[in-house]
């Protein structure tokens, strides 16, 4: 598990890419980006943005996991009792004690370990797409589970929502530089913003044709003299998850209960040897069985849009 300091994005908004150099990718650095434009998409006089239309960075297509960290704890079920790294309260290890696999798949309970709070720490392809212009949709291939990640002001259930529970999504860092793609104030613009989290000196995807080619003045440009800059713009997805059903951290029995809230950032960078990465930074927070935050930092790989090796399988319990 990465430490706080490590995971200094949940507080500052600041990624960290340790662990990755020893596949060859490097860190990141502050992302460069135009200043111009409105929230995008609706402009002054028009209708709110929808989510999909003023998204800062395309989340979208298929992604793979990648083994960075807790290799034992994720590629492998723990033994009963090992929960190092979890800050697990005595109610919390009297439950994990306790844990048997085959009475978890007795009562039918063997998806568990999938619930949001751990599912993001399963070794598995990710496939995201929009389920509507204002929701998000993540389904894994392991455990054959879907996530629905809700923008705007949606009204949670009165109970229990479920493994995945209930997640209310936001983009930080929109407004900051036109519309999408460079629209701002005098419209909606189709283009998408495919390199939003470059580093610094890293040659970003080259910019859509029509960004490129639009007119470098007025308010919904990236200002004067600079129109394909606008597309360079920062910004992470935030989700806050709440309404879980009780789960499971890891595979073998750490529990959380249903007053967990779950908070998590994404952010897509693009590395010097042509990688995309996702990074996932979670942050478990349950004052039943946990004593502390519990802080992880996840990573994925960019596949081709075709899918490649996705293959969804069943939850196992053990």
């Amino acid at each position: 598990m990465a430490s706080p300091l490590a995971l200094a994005h949940a507080r500052g908004r600041i990624v960290s890419l340790a662990g990755l150099l020893a596949i060859g990718v490097s860190a990141l650095a502050p992302a460069v980006f135009g200043q111009g434009g409105g929230r995008g998409g609706g402009g002054r006089g028009g209708p709110p943005a929808t989510a999909e239309a003023s998204a800062p960075l395309d989340l979208t297509g298929y992604w793979v996991s990648l083994v960075t960290e807790d290799w034992r704890f994720r590629m492998v079920t723990p033994a009963k009792g090992d929960y190092a790294s979890v800050p697990i309260s005595g109610p919390g290890r009297a439950i994990a004690d306790q844990w048997d696999p085959d009475k978890d798949i007795a009562a039918g309970l063997q998806c568990k370990s999938y619930g949001a709070a751990g599912l993001m720490r399963v070794p598995t392809r990710l496939h995201i797409t929009w389920a509507d212009e204002n929701t998000l949709k993540i389904e894994t291939d392991a455990g054959t589970q879907t996530r629905l990640l809700h923008f705007g002001t949606p009204t949670p259930p009165a109970g229990d929502a479920g493994l995945q529970g209930f997640s209310v999504a936001s983009w930080e860092g929109v407004g900051r530089g036109g519309g999408r793609g460079g629209g701002g104030g005098g419209g909606a613009a189709t283009t998408a913003v495919t390199n939003a989290g470059v580093p610094a000196g890293v040659l970003p995807p080259a910019a859509p044709a029509a960004a490129a080619a639009a007119p470098a003045g007025g308010r919904g440009g990236g200002g004067r003299g600079a129109a394909a800059a606008a597309v360079i713009r920062p910004g992470s997805l935030k989700i806050v998850t709440t309404h879980l059903s009780p789960g499971y951290l890891r595979k073998n029995g750490v529990p959380y209960g249903a007053g967990t809230t779950l908070t998590e950032y994404f952010d897509r960078t693009f590395e010097p040897n042509g990688d995309s990465l996702l990074i996932v930074t979670t942050i478990v927070e349950d004052p039943e069985y946990l004593t502390g935050p519990f802080y992880t930092s996840t990573h994925f790989k960019r596949l081709a849009d075709s899918g490649p090796g996705w293959n969804p399988t069943p939850c196992e319990a053990k």
